[in-house]
């Protein structure tokens, strides 16, 4: 009998102690779907909903025959799972989502989830990347531009956006998240799952589900060690971890991923405070929580359960819905439910929200919605994706210095010599996380530049950046020796006007597995760069790169540098349209770069400590006793081929009762000779607290349009939600006191005024 038989049948819903405590509206008519569905499972049908497996076979061509690929097969015609992961296509998602519309008894459809990051085949910037564009409109339309591709290959669900703050570029996941601060990340967290799901509706079937990742604190690994252990305080827990998660709970989030690491001593998949009393409870999550790739299973190396029956009552119990990949529901938490170690209702909670997720996105009333094999043809790739993808690249781009103005580049009579492997590399670009991409698809640097004919172009490699070209599993493995380019490339620079270097790291030095202990340009690049300066210095240095490096040499030394990231499909013509002006650069840094190692993790919110924050002739005083204390290049910081000039700030009042409204004014001008954008920043300092607060706090920004000189007056607004935080009781609240607020063109921001709340 299939499902569709069941909706005439009318039963009392059946309420779960979270879906009473929820605080989202549900849809009544969804609801009694469930109930009527639910009633007609087995327990085995149901814990099979919670069973998500990797695709493991050809599903288009023969069964697998022998061994767990042949056992997963079979499970799913038995229906004992309830969604695939890295199933893609058309024709694969249709076979394998036929054998469980078509095949199994109560015939529900399966959810199919990707790792859509940062595009699907055509490739956005790096999320990082696009974090410093701090244009939320782009940063919805680029997740907007994934969303379709994917739907349209048959995925309906998105292990993205990730949502990790973290501090430490030693972590190679920085490249996925949105930076070191909460507000812009929960900003930009917000922008992607409305660009991922729509208005959440699916009626469009170029949308998808979302994920929230990592929960929670991921960001804050000990040593910046990939799976490692997280201890935070509930200060910064709630102030500054999980913020992105509730904004994007707020917005109607569908699905949340557990991280890897533990969160003082609990691994995040048995979390139950997090996951049930906090996440499901108190915000009335009532999308479906899945575990990362077997992390159910990996609680038994932490030490935290014995075996895997522990581990799934753990898990269940905690308010784990779904296990992927992990092999313990199945095998496991039937007998277990059924000797009353597990409680039923918590098998029937997970259930639900699995189930309402399916319904929401409509795979009930047609489980072949996502499955157009010409709408896949007419979507992947098409040109206004690639025109989307280049536009949010130009974005991302952040000019770090232009001292000598050799940028932008003149269009005729000029001599440049390009240099560097990078530049001419149509793979590295693409970053990581592009598992559906095709390598070597990138728009290269060389390829942009030689757009622009007017100008004498000459490449030269230089540099062998790699011994082998890496993949995602494998490790880079970067050129230490070879150094038999460098004379050719040096001859070719001397007599040029202006010397490109693009250096950085490969593609596949971040993401996941790819911390590391140093930020330096890796291999000889650094090297190669001051061998070159040595005979031409009218350099201009771009970086490729997916995480803050260290590059206190070059920004003291060479004139001009532009952080470009690895901008995915559209890399080369984003950055020659920078490089030439036909596009004036208006990023600024999500993360603050550190001037060496040893400052990391640095951020600009951080504490003013008890001591002295200056020398005042005294040696006793927080500060590092062989370089300076503040970062090379501060959070928020980036400039423009035009100078913009603030002035006037004003408060209109200054005093405010709780639940005012304060509005900040201030002038902005464009004092040079182009347009420009400008992204004007709000930062509060919380001079007295029942808690030691940080030092400036980002509450507000907004990018602002101006021609060469144009003024205009830019108002913020700050309500109880910008002036409040959560206490050590982890209630949120908003106390009397004093409050400091800056605005400028960075963190660094110094025109300043005060106001009180009583």
């Amino acid at each position: 009998m299939k499902i569709t038989q069941f909706f005439t049948i009318t039963i009392m819903s059946v309420m779960t102690v979270s879906t009473i405590n929820a605080q989202q509206k549900l849809n009544p008519e969804i609801e009694k779907k469930i109930d009527v569905l639910m009633s007609k499972m087995t327990l085995e049908e149901k814990v099979g909903q919670m069973n998500q497996y990797n695709g493991f076979w050809d599903v288009t061509g023969p069964a697998p025959v022998g061994g767990t690929s042949e056992q997963k097969y079979e499970n799913i015609k038995k229906g004992l799972v309830g969604s695939m992961l890295t199933v893609r296509g058309v024709k694969e998602v249709k076979a394998v989502q036929k054998i469980a519309v078509e095949q199994t008894r109560l015939g529900i459809p399966l959810i199919i989830g990707f790792d859509v990051i940062h595009g699907y085949k055509t490739l956005s910037p790096i999320p990082l990347a696009e974090a410093a564009s701090w244009d939320l409109k782009a940063i919805e339309k680029s997740a907007e531009t994934a969303a379709s591709e994917a739907a349209a290959s048959g995925i309906n669900w998105t292990f993205g956006p990730m949502m990790d703050v973290s501090k430490d570029a030693r972590w190679g996941r920085v490249m996925e998240g949105a930076g070191e601060d909460s507000y812009l990340g929960s900003k930009v967290a917000v922008a992607r799952v409305k660009g991922f799901q729509g208005d959440n509706t699916f009626k469009s079937p170029l949308r998808i589900a979302a994920t929230a990742k990592h929960f929670a604190a991921y960001g804050f690994v000990e040593s910046a060690l990939e799976y490692n252990a997280s201890e935070v305080s509930n200060n910064t827990l709630f102030n500054q971890v999980l913020p992105p998660f509730k904004a994007a709970v707020d917005t109607g989030l569908k699905t949340v991923m557990t991280s890897f690491n533990t969160i003082n001593g609990i691994p995040a998949s048995g979390d139950k405070y997090l996951l049930r009393d906090v996440l499901k409870n108190k915000w009335g999550f009532n999308g479906f929580v899945i575990s990362d790739w077997a992390s159910i299973r990996e609680m038994i190396p932490w030490g935290f359960s014995k075996d895997e029956k522990a581990a799934a009552i753990s898990a269940v119990e905690a308010g784990t819905d779904m296990d992927m990949e992990g092999g313990i529901y199945v095998p496991y938490l039937i007998d277990l439910v059924k000797q009353g170690k597990v409680k039923q209702e918590f098998v029937d909670d997970a259930v639900r929200r699995i189930l309402r997720v399916k319904y929401e996105l409509g795979l009930f009333d047609n489980p072949y919605r996502f499955l157009d094999e010409k709408r896949e043809k007419e979507v992947i790739g098409s040109k206004a994706n690639r025109e989307a993808v280049l536009d949010m690249a130009k974005k991302s781009i952040v000019l770090l210095k232009n001292d000598t103005n050799l940028l932008p580049l003149k269009k005729s009579g000029q001599k440049i010599v390009l240099l560097g492997y990078l530049a001419e590399s149509k793979n590295s670009p693409l970053g990581s996380w592009r598992i559906a991409a095709d390598s070597n698809t990138a728009v290269s640097v060389l390829e942009g530049m030689q757009q622009y004919k007017g100008n004498s172009l000459n490449y030269v490699k230089g540099l062998e950046l790699t011994t082998v070209e890496p993949t995602f599993l494998t490790e880079v493995q970067y050129n230490t020796t070879d150094k038999s380019g460098f004379e050719a490339a040096k001859n070719a620079a001397k007599d040029a006007d202006v010397v490109v270097m693009v250096l950085g790291e490969h593609g596949f030095s971040t993401g996941e597995a790819r911390s590391r202990t140093n930020l330096d340009l890796p291999g000889l690049q650094q090297e190669f760069l001051e061998e070159i300066y040595k005979v031409n210095p009218n350099i201009v240095l771009v970086l490729n790169n997916g995480r803050p490096l260290t590059i206190s040499w070059a920004a003291e030394k060479i004139p001009t540098i532009v952080e470009a990231w690895q901008l995915g499909t559209e890399t080369g013509n984003a950055v020659a349209q920078v490089l030439y002006g036909d596009y004036n650069p208006s990023g600024k840094l999500p993360m603050s770069f550190p001037r060496n190692i040893g400052q990391v993790p640095i951020s600009y919110n951080h504490y003013s400590t008890g001591r002295f924050t200056n020398k005042d002739n005294n040696v006793f005083w927080s500060h590092y006793s062989d370089v300076e204390k503040t970062p090379l290049y501060p959070f928020g910081y980036g400039l423009s081929y035009t100078t913009f000039e603030y002035s006037n700030l004003k408060i209109n009042k200054k005093t405010f009762s709780k639940g005012g409204k304060v509005e900040v004014s201030v002038d902005l001008k464009n004092t040079g000779k182009v347009t420009g954008k400008e992204v004007a920043q709000l930062y509060i300092h919380d001079e007295f607290a029942s808690v030691a607060k940080p030092v400036k706090e980002l509450k507000g920004f907004e990018m602002v349009e101006l021609k060469a000189g144009e003024t205009k007056t830019i108002t913020f607004t700050l309500t109880d939600a910008e002036l409040g935080f959560y206490n050590n009781q982890n209630e949120f609240v908003v106390e009397p006191g004093s409050f400091k607020v800056m605005v400028g063109g960075n963190s660094d921001a110094t025109l300043s005024d005060k106001f009180e709340v009583n």
